[in-house]
């Protein structure tokens, strides 16, 4: 996506999309594409996987009728940019969820960092993983599951699907939607420079502002006050005495 000088603003038919039946991950699938020499924005989506897997190597339940997909990015932005990356996935994701949710349906909303959640129950999965491929470039997968027919029944949280939901969409048509919103949403994050943007759309649809939380690390749980985030996406947490401290990564549950 970088070049020299200011790049154009991406587009919708800047991205590609490849439709596969069963593959061990999008993600293992968009790293080989890159290791290839794909030039990126490329989204490949899967009728099932045998090898899905969430946030710290956790198993993400594959069954068909759900969605399997990843976002083959290169070059997508300057290293110290990619940190407020997550956030504008979960914008796009969180439109495309929104946008066929009946009027009368149950809040949906993220939770930090970039799980969607209708009505406080998680409705998908995204995983960002980067690799340096042998030409140099750097390859990031955007990965993103997302429950529509189906959803796992043994979760660290409370979990939901499209379908419990009342909506009748199927993993194609909700991805023609979740195509579209991510170019969008991409073109406003501008490789960074649109952050701005992205924090204050964060914002307006975040759950749990102003409630207790823990935050589970990977050495303790700490827990607090959940006071927002900062202009870089940071989660803020009001210790009380101890003051707000802030917090890059980690696992948040509520209450």
């Amino acid at each position: 996506m970088t070049s020299l000088g200011r790049p154009r603003r991406i587009s919708l038919d800047d991205f590609r999309h490849e439709a596969l039946d069963e593959v061990s991950s999008t993600n293992t699938e968009a790293f080989a594409r890159a290791r290839a020499g794909d030039s990126g924005f490329l989204w490949l989506t899967a009728e099932r996987q045998t090898g899905g897997r969430g946030r710290r190597g956790r198993p993400w339940v594959s069954e068909r009728g759900n969605l399997y997909s990843s976002l083959l990015l290169i070059d997508p932005a300057p290293t110290e940019q990619l940190g407020s990356l997550p956030l504008a996935v979960a914008v796009a994701v969180h439109a495309a969820v929104l946008s066929v949710m009946p009027a009368s349906g149950e809040p949906v909303e993220i939770k930090w960092p970039n799980d969607v959640l209708i009505g406080r129950k998680k409705t998908s999965g995204i995983l960002l993983e980067a690799e340096r491929v042998t030409d140099g470039r750097m390859a990031l997968a955007i990965g993103i599951g997302i429950n529509i027919a189906h959803r796992p029944d043994l979760t660290l949280y409370p979990v939901t699907s499209l379908a419990d939901q009342g909506v009748s969409v199927s993993a194609p048509e909700f991805f023609a939607r979740l195509f579209a919103e991510m170019a969008e949403v991409l073109a406003f994050w501008d490789e960074g420079r649109g952050i701005a943007e992205i924090v204050r759309r964060w914002r307006r649809v975040a759950c749990g502002i102003g409630e207790k939380i823990t935050v589970n690390l990977p050495d303790r749980s700490i827990s607090g006050i959940f006071s927002g985030i900062d202009d870089k996406g940071i989660l803020l947490l009001d210790r009380g005495p101890d003051g707000i401290m802030s917090v890059a990564a980690g696992d948040v549950f509520f209450g």
